[in-house]
C-alpha cells in the first residue's frame, strides 16, 4: 500500500487494487485517521445540525411510529424525518444523518464521526453520479458500511475488526429513491444505521466474513475507489448545510424565486430550465402530502414565492394543497437540459412572467453550498427554528452529553 508523506494511505491505491482490498485499505484508513482542525470543526457542526433537526422532527409521524426500535433507528430516523440534515454533494449523501446516530447510540464521539463519515463520503463518490442517477438512494448504500466504522471506532475495533464489519455492513446497503416522499425515506436511512452497529457488534464479538464481498458488492454497482479525492480532509468537498426543510435538489430553484418580489396572484407563468441531473430526486410532480412536497419543483417554488420566508409550516399538508399553490405548480413549464452529474451542476435559470413583464433570475449556488457557506446568522437562525427554547442546549451539547439529551427529547 502506499502512503502519502504523513504516513495516510493514499486513495489514489485503492482504484488499482478494487479487486482485492477495498475494506482492508477503508478500514486501515479509518483505523489511523488523525483529524485536523478543520476535521474537527466540522464534526462540531455536525453534531449540533443534526441533533437540531432530529429535534425539529421528534413530533413527525415516522418518529413515533419508529418508538418501539433500537436508539440507532429511531435517531436517524429523527434526523432525516424532515430532510433538513446536510448532504455531502461529491456523493449525493446524507452523512450526518447515518454517522452521528451510529457513533452516538454506542458512546463514541468526533473521531467515531469523522472516520464513518469519511469511509461514507468516499465509497459514495466511488459508487458516483451513475449510481445515484439509476435511482439508489445513497445515502443508504454507502451508509450501513459506515455506520459499520463509525461504531466500530467507538466501541475499539481494530483495522482488521473494522474491515469484518464493513463486509458484514454490505447485506444491508442498499436503498431506492422511490421512496422518497414518504415515511420509507427515514426509516431505510435508519435501516442502514441499525445494521452498520450490529455489523460492528458481532464484528466485535469475532464474527468472521469473506472482505472479498465489500469489493464484489462495489463491482456489481459499478464503483470505482479511483474516483476518490486523496484529500487528507474526512470529508473532502465538505457538507452542505440546508436552510429549508426539504430535498437539497430544491435548496437552489427555492433561493432563487424567494428574492423576487412579486405578488403571487399576479403570475402567470413560471419558465424552468436547469440541468436534467438537478431535477433526479424530484420525483413528485403533484404532491398531496408535505411529504410530498418535499421532492416536488412545482410545489417548492410555490411555497418560495408565497411563503417568506419559506420554512417547517410550508410543508404541511395543509399548505401543500392550499389553492394558491396548487394554481402556481400549474404554471411551472421545465426544460431540463441534457446532462449533468450533480444537483448543483450548471445554473438554475427561470422567467417568471406577470401581467406587467417578465423576470430573468439565475442562480449557481444556493445559501448554505460548501462554497457559499451558511453565514452564523443562518446557522443560529435555523438551530432557533429546530429547536425553539432548547436552541441554547443544543448549541451547547458534547458528543458526551447528546445521547442523553436525544433519548429525553425523543422519548
Amino acid at each position: 500500500m502506499r502512503s502519502n508523506p504523513a504516513g495516510k494511505p493514499c486513495w489514489s491505491t485503492l482504484g488499482r487494487i478494487l479487486s482485492s482490498d477495498a475494506a482492508v485499505e477503508l478500514a486501515a484508513w479509518a483505523a489511523s485517521f488523525e483529524p485536523s482542525a478543520e476535521d474537527l470543526a466540522l464534526a462540531r457542526r455536525a453534531l449540533v445540525d443534526t441533533v437540531a433537526v432530529a429535534v425539529a422532527g421528534r413530533f413527525e409521524p415516522v418518529v413515533e411510529i419508529a418508538r418501539s426500535e433500537d436508539e440507532a433507528t429511531r435517531w436517524a430516523a429523527a434526523a432525516h424525518a424532515l430532510d433538513y440534515d446536510d448532504l455531502h454533494l461529491p456523493s449525493t449523501a446524507h452523512l450526518s444523518a447515518v454517522c452521528v446516530p451510529a457513533a452516538l447510540s454506542v458512546g463514541g464521539g468526533e473521531l467515531a464521526y469523522l472516520a464513518g463519515a469519511g469511509v461514507m463520503a468516499r465509497l459514495g463518490t466511488a459508487l458516483g453520479w451513475d449510481h445515484y442517477s439509476r435511482g439508489w438512494h445513497a445515502t443508504c448504500t454507502a451508509g450501513a458500511p459506515a455506520a459499520a466504522v463509525a461504531a466500530g471506532i467507538a466501541i475499539g475495533l481494530d483495522a482488521d475488526g473494522l474491515a469484518r464489519a464493513i463486509a458484514l455492513a454490505v447485506p444491508a446497503a442498499g436503498g431506492l429513491q422511490r421512496a422518497f416522499g414518504t415515511m420509507a425515506k427515514p426509516l431505510q436511512v435508519g435501516f442502514a444505521v441499525s445494521a452498520g452497529v450490529r455489523a460492528a457488534r458481532l464484528a466485535a464479538a469475532g464474527a468472521t466474513a469473506d472482505l472479498g464481498a465489500v469489493d464484489q458488492w462495489l463491482a456489481l454497482l459499478g464503483g470505482d475507489l479511483a474516483r476518490v479525492d486523496e484529500s487528507p480532509l474526512a470529508v473532502p468537498g465538505g457538507l452542505a448545510i440546508k436552510l429549508y426543510p426539504c430535498c437539497y435538489a430544491l435548496q437552489r430553484p427555492m433561493a432563487a424565486l424567494a428574492s423576487l418580489e412579486a405578488d403571487p396572484g399576479a403570475i402567470r407563468a413560471i419558465r424552468v430550465r436547469t440541468p436534467a441531473a438537478s431535477l433526479q430526486p424530484l420525483n413528485r410532480h403533484s404532491p398531496k402530502t408535505g411529504l410530498e412536497g418535499k421532492f416536488s419543483l412545482e410545489y417548492g417554488l410555490a411555497a418560495a414565492l408565497l411563503d417568506r420566508p419559506p420554512g417547517f409550516a410550508s410543508f404541511s399538508d395543509g399548505c401543500v394543497s392550499r389553492p394558491a399553490a396548487r394554481r402556481l405548480m400549474e404554471l411551472v413549464e421545465v426544460e431540463a437540459a441534457p446532462g449533468g452529474e450533480g444537483l448543483l451542476d450548471g445554473l438554475f435559470e427561470a422567467e417568471v412572467v406577470t401581467g406587467e413583464g417578465s423576470r430573468h433570475l439565475e442562480l449557481k449556488l444556493p445559501p448554505g453550498a460548501p462554497d457559499r457557506p451558511p453565514t452564523a446568522a443562518e446557522l443560529e437562525a435555523k438551530l432557533r427554528d429546530c429547536c425553539g427554547n432548547l436552541s441554547d442546549e443544543v448549541s451547547a451539547l458534547g458528543w458526551r452529553e447528546a445521547p442523553s439529551f436525544l433519548r429525553r427529547s425523543l422519548a
